[in-house]
């Protein structure tokens, strides 16, 4: 399309199992790239069983390269928000655990004031108050490559605007 600008930001999220998330991003118009690993914790290089063990502080959380002129940031949010439950502390669904916290990292002041105002938007749609973190994103550590796009790999449908039900197996 004509809205391709050549421009590129980076939205960091988490949302629960990261297989999930990554291929809902995976779907959206303007999303360029995307790469499920681990941050906010305080191990250096950390695997994917010391996340799972909850030891490392570590989220599960997926970083979205987009073109800000073919999806706003805004937009990416409001994906990020129809997928999770961020009522649930330190669960999503079955998984539970710090790791699955949800997330929201920002990379620089606009994005901080964009995810705030979503965040207030949100918030009027829950009687509970939501849980989601609101930080600056920190160090990111990419997971291990069979991680990678793992759902796709699957055989689960990553095409751009498909909307089949997500199942997040292990």
């Amino acid at each position: 399309g004509g809205t391709e600008s050549g421009k590129r930001e980076i939205a960091t999220l988490a949302g629960g199992c990261f297989w999930g998330i990554e291929l809902a991003f995976q779907r959206v118009p303007g999303v360029v790239k995307t790469e499920v690993g681990y941050t906010q914790g305080l191990k250096k290089n950390p695997t994917y069983e010391e996340v799972c063990s909850g030891s490392t502080g570590h989220t599960e959380a997926v970083q979205v390269t987009f073109d800000p002129a073919a999806i706003p940031y805004e937009d990416l949010l409001t994906v990020f928000w129809d997928i999770i439950d961020p009522t649930t502390l330190n669960r999503q669904g079955g998984d539970a655990g710090t790791q699955y916290r949800t997330g929201i990292y920002y990379h620089d002041d606009a994005q901080r004031q964009k995810a705030e105002s979503s965040m207030e938007a949100q918030q009027s749609k829950h009687t509970d108050r939501i849980v989601t973190e609101l930080l600056p994103a920190g160090i990111w550590y990419p997971a291990e490559d069979y991680h990678q796009q793992y759902l796709a790999k699957g055989g689960q449908c990553s095409r751009t605007g498909d909307l089949t039900p997500i199942r997040c197996y292990g």
